[in-house]
């Protein structure tokens, strides 16, 4: 159903430069064509805000929407705009509230391994301020030098230590939020636990921006381990590889992620870095292991026990990965959109047990959908990403389509097997039709309630993750 909302008027665009600046107030068409998207490159999904506010402190976003409320307008928050679900684009226009401005470490605390930060403050930013005092943030997106903690929040963005650490919401204590009333709140508080209430704060995490707008977030900070290996695996077929995380994880080894790149994936991403790897021209995956330890006896050891594990599950060669390896690994991403601006990045998620059982259906359903496809994940928590690329450059329309029916034979498929559509790029707008076919009424009218009761204008990201009805 479609929402209906008013027009951003003058009277509005005075109020809204009363309580921010004019200078903080774009309606210029370059500003209007460049947030019509975030990393969606296909246009139809695009559409234009009629103005973008960057505000510049909590209360300055809290004015912005009670404006909102007050003239039935609709608002879509945005960090750094580096999702591909759709979920920054202003499906009904209105208003795009940007919070790059709000870009600051607040408080860093290395005693007591807690930081709190601004929502625009950027994810590698935050990493390397923790090095530099021996700690770590573990929230680590592979987009991590161009996205910001808000929108990791608002996503629950996981990344390549989510195996050992978990994903972002499992790195908050607290977060403050202005409400879709317009509200400030602050959820959580910095304990290590709490059965006091409700757990708002959780709620928030992954709520896509449709619940508030996260305005400063309190992270957990850890030990940084002294010692690590990234040990990459060499294997001539995917089902060896997938069938190694159970075993590394069942060995007691703890890796802090399990990554893998199949053939394609590698012999494309070669190819647009200009770079020549080991065993990459012989048709193999590469499976990349990451641990790490505080203690060097205990790393050699796992270094030794998890070669002969692998040596055991049918690999061909171990050898220690350089940064190169790590190159490919979060280069992949543009050596696709070097193909077509247009590439679809599935992000499912399965039981480890069952990564094999849905990895051999790809087969048939690239062939049935005459579909390009390579393949990368983060097989040790289930996390698979299938990107179908537009290497026959189909059009905005033809490409929609194809995607459309890929995806309503693909995900009841995750679903039959205990899986989800999304490990943590979220449903957004792209998504929307798909997550509603495959979720359980009961839970859909939940989350309808809970939607409906904290914004009960529908005016905050309306149009991602569920309409309200």
């Amino acid at each position: 159903m479609m929402a209906t909302f008013n027009p951003v008027t003058p009277e509005l665009l005075e109020k809204l430069r009363n309580v921010i600046g004019d200078k903080y107030v774009k309606t210029d068409e370059d500003y209007l064509t460049a947030y019509q998207t975030d990393e969606e490159g296909n246009s139809i999904y695009f559409r234009k805000p009629e103005v973008v506010v960057f505000p510049g402190s909590t209360e300055e976003v809290a004015a912005i929407v009670k404006l909102a409320n007050e003239y039935l307008v609709p608002l879509t928050p945005r960090s750094a705009g580096s999702g591909v679900a759709c979920g920054a684009i202003p499906i009904y226009h209105g208003i795009v509230v940007e919070l790059e401005r709000m870009n600051k470490i607040l408080k860093f605390d290395a005693d007591n391994m807690y930081a709190t930060c601004q929502t625009g403050v950027l994810t590698g930013d935050l990493q390397a301020e923790a090095r530099k005092h021996n700690l770590l943030y573990a929230g680590d997106p592979s987009s991590a030098e161009s996205c910001q903690i808000g929108g990791n929040v608002a996503n629950n963005a996981g990344g390549n230590k989510a195996v050992k650490y978990g994903t972002t919401r499992h790195q908050i204590y607290s977060l403050k939020v202005v409400t879709p009333t317009g509200d400030i709140v602050t959820l959580g508080a910095r304990l290590q636990k709490c059965s006091t209430g409700l757990c708002l704060e959780q709620l928030l995490a992954g709520s896509e921006g449709i619940l508030g707008i996260i305005t400063e977030v309190t992270v957990k900070l850890r030990p940084l381990p002294p010692y690590s290996f990234n040990m990459v695996c060499v294997f001539k077929s995917d089902e060896e590889a997938f069938a190694l995380p159970n075993k590394i994880l069942k060995a007691g080894i703890d890796p802090t992620s399990i990554e893998f790149m199949d053939n394609e994936a590698l012999q494309l991403t070669c190819k647009f870095l200009d770079m020549k790897m080991p065993h990459v021209d012989d048709g193999c995956d590469y499976v990349i292991v990451t641990v790490e330890s505080f203690n060097e006896e205990d790393s050699d050891r796992k270094m030794e026990q998890l070669c002969d594990l692998a040596e055991a599950n049918g690999s061909i060669d171990e050898f220690e990965a350089d940064a190169r390896i790590w190159k490919l690994r979060k280069q992949f991403a543009e050596a696709a959109r070097s193909v077509d601006k247009m590439f679809q990045t599935e992000d499912f998620v399965v039981p480890l047990d069952k990564i094999p059982d849905i990895t051999k259906q790809l087969p048939e359903l690239r062939r049935k959908y005459d579909l390009y496809c390579v393949t990368v994940a983060h097989i040790g928590d289930g996390n698979i990403h299938v990107l179908p690329l537009n290497d026959k450059g189909l059009s905005p329309e033809e490409w929609f389509n194809k995607i459309k029916a890929f995806h309503h034979d693909l995900f009841p498929r995750v679903y039959a097997l205990g899986g989800k559509m999304s490990g943590e790029h979220g449903i957004g707008f792209k998504k929307l039709e798909e997550f509603e076919a495959c979720t359980p009424e009961g839970e859909l009218k939940m989350i309808r309630a809970i939607k409906k009761a904290l914004d009960p204008n529908d005016i905050m990201n309306p149009g991602k993750l569920v309409n309200v009805g």
